[in-house]
């Protein structure tokens, strides 16, 4: 794992939390936010990814030629647009990241991710049989999984870091004239 994630994740991350100014709160909060955003990026290029592998899949099951890749491209717009419109479940907004200065985790995770099938393997995807394609689509799949739990674990540390910073607000231990300073 990507040691700022593990520590961003780690219990200790949020030990004392109570106690640390609000500042610094919020600072924290801004680190996990782009660390999610980091990963959200990478979810979604794995997810480009099986997409095209499962629809080239499918196009072979249903007949089409494995060596005629023009179909396959020619559908990219709606393979890719899928997700995005609520099909193909995954959910999420279909928006880019507005932060990736996390570029660390982002080239961890996405080298992980091209160790499966880098870019220049999805443009040959005719030329893969298809049990390969198959054991692709299936450590794409983990990996994906495996992206989305960590995503899930740093909104369950944004959180825990949100509610602090509305239960200062509630108690009036911050006030909006601590955003001015």
């Amino acid at each position: 794992m990507d040691p700022k994630l593990e520590h961003l994740t780690a219990p200790a991350y949020l030990a004392g939390l109570t106690t640390i100014p609000i500042e610094r709160v919020r600072a924290m909060r801004a680190d996990c936010q782009a660390v999610e955003n980091a990963l959200s990026y990478v979810r979604r290029l794995a997810q480009g990814r099986l997409d095209i592998v499962g629809a080239e899949l499918e196009r072979r099951r249903e007949g089409g030629d494995p060596a005629n890749l023009r179909e396959l491209i020619g559908r990219l717009p709606d393979i890719l647009a899928d997700r995005v419109h609520g099909g193909g479940g995954g959910g999420g907004f279909g928006r880019p990241p507005s932060d990736l200065s996390t570029d660390d985790i982002v080239a961890t995770f996405s080298g992980e991710l091209d160790e499966i099938m880098s870019p220049a393997a999805v443009g040959s995807v005719a030329e893969l049989a298809d049990a390969e394609l198959e054991a692709i689509r299936d450590r794409l799949a983990t990996f994906e999984r495996a992206t989305s739990e960590r995503r899930h674990a740093m909104h369950d540390v944004i959180d825990t870091l949100q509610a602090e910073i509305t239960r200062r607000y509630r108690t009036g231990e911050a006030t909006v004239d601590t955003l001015l300073q």
